[in-house]
């Protein structure tokens, strides 16, 4: 959040709403400051929230793995490469 203002590239998050590392309101804080912010990267950020999901619902070797919400920041993230000219 402290960057927010001067981002020259934009960011992607997918976030765990059930996660207790990251709570769901600093990811709000997070996306109301990049919505305030004027640089040209957090114009451009993304923020998705998966609001049923625990912490680490990406990893498949763990138990809170979640193979749809996975598969979905998966996509997301081959969409979002691609779409800034990375893949």
């Amino acid at each position: 959040m402290d960057v927010a203002s001067t981002l020259q590239a934009p960011v992607l998050g997918l976030y765990a709403g059930q996660d207790q590392g990251i709570p769901l309101p600093t990811v709000t804080e997070l996306q109301d400051a990049l919505r305030a912010a004027s640089a040209p990267g957090a114009a451009r950020s993304a923020i998705h929230v998966y609001p049923d999901v625990p912490h680490a619902f990406y990893a498949d070797y763990r138990p809170s793995y979640r193979p749809e919400a996975a598969a979905d920041a998966w996509q997301r993230q081959l969409d979002w490469l691609a779409q800034h000219g990375v893949a």
